[in-house]
């Protein structure tokens, strides 16, 4: 994990600290909206409203600030996955990780964008926790569901795929949230628009994977 400049200091003060959230959120809203090639530590520094050399006191380079919150997202995007309890009810563990899915969607859109920048540009900074801990969590939960496929708990189902599926669905209600509220119109596009999206997932996943 990349550690902040300020950070390697034997103390860290409260205003050290609150400088550092101060450049990452700003950092944030910058790679968010025009990933990590299309932004620059002036931009961060502006949106900051810090100077440039203050904001380097902090982060040395532009990778050390976004290199900590793709950390930060990766801990954060897969807590849900980690928390699909073997010895649950199937049924509940599957809608609960759908609706856990989407209330990231709907509270951390930036941090989904992040995200999706990161990976459409082939993963550069997380390619070895891609293939590493994210892999090992994804093959760890494949196994807790084909245990309820082999029990009959619910139908066969590529494991994977399945979870490639809802992370998929998911995700579109933060990568393109401006489409989805253009399509839906005010009417619709109101916050009970992620109600209405776990509604129908959930019936959409469960009608294929219940027991018949």
């Amino acid at each position: 994990m990349a550690i902040p400049r300020a950070a390697q200091t034997q103390r860290r003060t409260r205003i050290q600290e609150e400088k550092e959230e101060r450049i990452l959120e700003a950092a944030l809203d910058v790679f968010s909206a025009n990933g990590f090639r299309g932004s620059t530590i002036d931009q961060i520094a502006e949106a900051a409203g810090m100077s440039k050399p203050n904001l380097l006191y902090y982060f040395r380079t532009k990778d050390a600030m976004h290199r900590q919150l793709i950390d930060r997202v990766l801990s954060t995007w897969l807590e849900p996955l980690r928390a699909l309890d073997a010895e649950g009810n199937p049924e509940a563990e599957i809608r609960s990780y759908i609706r856990r899915k989407l209330e990231m969607a709907r509270d951390f859109p930036r941090e989904s964008r992040l995200f999706a920048n990161e990976v459409l540009q082939g993963a550069p900074h997380i390619e070895d926790e891609l293939k590493g801990p994210l892999k090992e969590l994804v093959d760890e939960k494949a196994e807790v569901i084909r245990s309820w496929t082999r029990t009959g708990k619910i139908a066969k189902c590529d494991p994977y795929h399945l979870i490639f599926s809802i992370w998929s669905t998911t995700q579109h209600y933060a990568d393109f949230d401006v489409q989805v509220r253009a399509v839906l119109g005010q009417a619709y596009a109101g916050e009970g628009r992620f109600e209405d999206a776990a509604r129908f997932l959930e019936q959409l996943f469960m009608g294929g994977l219940l027991p018949r």
